[in-house]
């Protein structure tokens, strides 16, 4: 529903410059939080799990497109396509 906000995980190794960028409608969908939790280790590998938070502010179908992008490369090394459906809340 409208009210629930939904988390995606991905992973990342940001020790590789991996970057995860989502693409939204943001007439349909508000990213309340982005936040990244690196797995504890002793070595200096930097990778984790990054949460997008989003919202939906209208029922229906939103599309959302994260591209796995690297500082020094042109196209993204992976793609990720997620359909979030949302319903007003019903009384």
């Amino acid at each position: 529903t409208l009210e629930h906000p939904i988390q995606i995980h991905l992973w990342e190794d940001r020790t590789r410059g991996e970057l995860w960028v989502p693409t939204y409608d943001p007439a349909g969908l508000v990213l309340l939080a982005d936040d990244y939790f690196r797995v504890a280790g002793n070595n200096a590998v930097d990778n984790g799990q990054r949460t997008f938070e989003f919202k939906a502010v209208k029922p229906g179908t939103h599309r959302v497109l994260f591209e796995k992008r690297m500082g020094w490369k042109f196209t993204a090394e992976d793609r990720r396509v997620f359909d979030v459906t949302a319903f007003a809340a019903s009384s």
